[in-house]
C-alpha cells in the first residue's frame, strides 16, 4: 500500500494501525486522517522515537499491508452442484 492508498482507504485500515500501534488514541487517528506524514508525527510523539525511526516504521508497516486487496465474502458461494439443497 503506499500514502495515496492509505489516504483513501483510511476508514478501513484505522483498527489495523490501532493494534500496530497501541499508544495512538482515537483523537490521534482522526488527526492523521491518512495522512502519512501525520502518522509519522504522531509516532514520534506517542512514542518518543526520532523522525527517521517512525518514517521507517510507518514505511515498513504500509509495504506489508495488504489492505489493496479485494475483501473475501463472509461466506463462501454455494454452487447449485453443491449437493446442497
Amino acid at each position: 500500500m503506499n500514502s495515496d492508498q492509505l489516504a483513501g482507504k483510511w476508514k478501513q485500515v484505522k483498527g489495523s494501525v490501532k493494534q500496530q500501534w497501541g499508544k495512538l488514541t482515537d483523537d490521534d487517528l482522526d488527526v492523521i486522517n491518512g495522512q502519512q506524514e501525520s502518522l509519522v508525527g504522531k509516532l514520534q510523539e506517542r512514542y518518543g522515537i526520532a523522525k527517521e525511526e517512525a518514517q521507517k516504521q510507518a514505511d515498513q508497516w504500509l509495504k506489508a499491508a495488504k489492505f489493496d486487496e479485494p475483501v473475501s465474502p463472509p461466506f463462501p458461494k454455494q454452487s447449485a452442484q453443491s449437493g446442497r439443497h
